[in-house]
């Protein structure tokens, strides 16, 4: 069986951002799996807000075919969301729309970033509901693109209160949990292309 190919991420650019520490977290839980494990930070790929005029024109921006192409090479996802009014960041779903697109003079299949993926959910807010309606949509997009988005999700509370300086968790039960998350991906992708 080829080695599990997990891409950790969360969609804020915060440098201290809450849901980038989550999404470490359910990393290490992949690679107690097995995993090949990358974390990349969607800060580093700064691309335009997508615009159909600006595609035809220039084309695919060359950090948004950087990130398709990691998607493209990894089995599954770690995904950590930071909910903005109710739904997901608008650098989450900028950087979820360019994936999406095909590029000029590159034969792909459709939706080859995503279709047949695996990805695992989660958030962490300061608010009392830890970002959890975000990922009702991030859930939806996710679907709508062909990937098989596993049932379990965690949603930290009081995030400005639940992480220890180090990026970790200060309950127990919450990181393993959030581990958990990590390792599930693991398995299923494991299953689909193994």
């Amino acid at each position: 069986m080829p080695t599990i190919k997990i891409l950790a991420f969360a969609g804020s650019s915060r440098k201290e951002s809450y849901n980038k520490k989550l999404v470490k977290i359910a990393a290490e839980g992949a690679r107690a799996r097995g995993a090949e494990v990358m974390f990349i930070d969607l800060a580093d790929l700064s691309m335009p807000i997508y615009d159909e005029d600006l595609e035809k024109r220039d084309g695919m921006p060359p950090n948004a075919r950087k990130f398709k192409d990691l998607l493209i090479a990894h089995h599954g996802f770690l995904i950590s969301s930071p909910e903005y009014n109710s739904s997901i960041s608008a650098l989450l779903k900028n950087c979820i729309d360019w994936a999406t697109r095909p590029q000029v003079g590159v034969t792909e299949p459709p939706l080859v970033a995503f279709s047949g993926k695996v990805a695992a959910l989660m958030s962490a807010s300061p608010g009392a509901l830890g970002g959890l309606r975000g990922l009702v949509t991030l859930r939806m997009i996710l679907g709508n693109i062909h990937t098989v988005v596993i049932p379990d999700q965690v949603a930290i509370v009081k995030a400005h209160e639940s992480f220890n300086a180090d990026g970790t968790l200060k309950d127990e039960k919450q990181r393993a949990s959030v581990e958990a998350l990590g390792q599930k991906v693991v398995t299923l992708a494991a299953k689909l292309h193994g």
